[in-house]
């Protein structure tokens, strides 16, 4: 059954909770996706046959979560995520992040390293606002930010995005990149080589920055942004096994 938190700031955020043994495995979703989404679903039923405790959720302008994601930036949507964590989980954690949830996963695991006994990121896109955004814009692009406050982008994958000025200037306070990144823990990266809104250089670069002792990058040929077919679905489910156990060790 879906519930519902308020938050310290006025937003009510969906959530699902399935009870089990720890450490929970905690799903942050991409950009303007939601908690009913394939990777989610199939997680959650394959923790529930394990005994395994998983939470998935929506950040507010997203499925539903109160406000327009029109409205929201990174810096709200890492609100969201420790309000959930903070409220709804308790002892060690395995966050799983995809896409842009797998830079919600990295300010998590910055803000709460202690909470954190693995990581799993699919098609991480960290720092994608400045990096694949603001860089890719032109100059009317540019122009256009300043004086309208937004401007839409195409998508391989749903409908064009609204892209807010308050967005790209809320993401420069939440870069992961730019600074020392420890990741004190296990950590799996997948990343398939036909993603076209994630590159294969992103994720090179995520592993190149990145500090920690047991950090791997599996690169799936021909897979794409959505890593969501049986075989990527079954490397999730491995990554997640491989970081909890090494946790227990």
């Amino acid at each position: 059954m879906t519930e519902f938190l308020e938050t310290q700031e006025g937003r009510r955020i969906a959530y699902r909770k399935t009870e089990g043994c720890g450490p929970m495995v905690v799903f942050c979703g991409g950009l303007k996706s939601d908690m009913e989404g394939t990777k989610a679903l199939h997680l959650e039923a394959w923790c529930a046959a394990q005994g395994r405790a998983f939470l998935r959720f929506d950040y507010s302008g997203h499925g539903q979560s109160s406000e327009a994601y029109e409205d929201g930036c990174i810096g709200d949507w890492h609100q969201d995520t420790l309000a959930v964590v903070d409220a709804l989980t308790e002892g060690d954690l395995v966050i799983v992040g995809s896409s842009m949830g797998g830079w919600q996963a990295l300010l998590l695991a910055r803000a709460r390293p202690e909470r954190i006994a693995g990581l799993v990121t699919i098609a991480a896109a960290p720092d994608f606002t400045e990096d694949g955004w603001w860089s890719g814009f032109s100059d009317e692009e540019k122009a256009a930010l300043a004086r309208d406050g937004r401007v839409e982008l195409p998508s391989d994958y749903m409908e064009p995005f609204v892209v807010t000025e308050r967005m790209i200037e809320d993401g420069r306070a939440h870069l992961v990149l730019r600074d020392p990144l420890p990741l004190p823990f296990a950590v799996r990266m997948l990343q398939g080589t036909a993603d076209t809104a994630v590159s294969v250089g992103t994720a090179t670069r995520l592993l190149d920055h990145a500090s920690g002792p047991d950090m791997r990058l599996l690169l799936v040929k021909d897979a794409d942004h959505r890593f969501s077919d049986d075989t990527c679905l079954g490397l999730i489910e491995q990554a997640v096994q491989e970081v909890t156990e090494e946790a227990a060790q």
